[in-house]
């Protein structure tokens, strides 16, 4: 572990962690638990319609193989406003609503301190999630210590966390272009075509929704093996199931917050 964030961590005495089981988060609870002990270090995570399966599960599974106490929180993004007509605000609405409950239930179980696995790379991008969290007073100990998603991977290997390679996730919501209204069914046909795949040995992806249309985004190196015939057609006819009318494959990979591309970001700590 960096001396930085042993320092920090050791520092707040007692922390609960916004968990998604994701590489940072889990990273940062693994820190938590380390540097503080269990009975100091509490995983809450937010459950809703945004949230993969797949990750609610690795999440619990996460904690349960490391004794620390997880709480999960039920939370119904469609109650939130702000966030089914998905301006580009929408991150900001749902991260403070989600940071408030998770605050209030910290709170009860005797934890003051609140923290994220936000990190140095996050300022490069277009995240008014952020401005939510500095609000509220979430603490980043990652990016307080310098931490980059690289080095956060590299020192989840040396203590040997099986989230150590996992693809950048994000929230299911962050597949639709701003100004698409975000429905449940949208919702759950993302994930059912991002499931299958994963399931074909795909990793890091995107599925964005347009309309009827699926633009799938993949590394450079993958696109050539979804063009093989029996895999595209495997694709093609999978998502033609799940519901959607056409299937798009986007020249350019994949990248982080693509559908920030065409908007005027301002500042880009949001």
């Amino acid at each position: 572990m960096k001396p930085e964030l042993s320092s920090i961590l050791k520092d707040l005495g007692k922390i609960a962690v916004a968990f998604s089981g994701g590489v940072d988060s889990a990273y940062l609870l693994y820190a938590a638990t380390e540097a503080l002990g269990r009975e100091n270090t509490l995983a809450i995570t937010i459950d809703s319609q945004v949230l993969p399966r797949r990750e609610l599960l690795r999440a619990e599974a996460f904690c349960k193989d490391r004794g620390i106490e997880h709480i999960v929180l039920k939370e119904d993004v469609f109650a939130i406003e702000g966030v089914v007509a998905n301006k580009p605000d929408r991150c900001y609405h749902c991260k403070k609503n989600s940071f408030t409950e998770i605050i209030k239930e910290a709170s009860k179980h005797g934890f003051e301190s609140v923290a994220c696995g936000t990190n140095t790379d996050d300022r490069n991008d277009y995240r008014p999630g952020e401005r939510a969290m500095r609000e509220l007073g979430i603490l980043a100990p990652l990016k307080q210590a310098e931490l980059s998603k690289e080095e956060i991977r590299h020192y989840s290997r040396e203590a040997g966390l099986e989230t150590s390679d996992l693809p950048a996730m994000a929230c299911l919501a962050s597949r639709f272009p701003y100004g698409d209204e975000i429905t449940a069914s949208g919702l759950a046909m993302t994930e059912r075509a991002e499931d299958y795949l994963r399931d074909l040995g795909f990793g890091q992806l995107r599925v964005r929704v347009h309309g009827d249309v699926a633009r799938i985004e993949l590394p450079s190196e993958d696109i050539a093996r979804l063009m093989e015939p029996d895999i595209r057609n495997k694709v093609y006819s999978a998502f033609k199931e799940i519901g959607f009318s056409y299937v798009a494959l986007d020249l350019m990979g994949y990248r982080t917050g693509s559908l920030n591309e065409t908007i005027d970001t301002g500042d880009r700590r949001d």
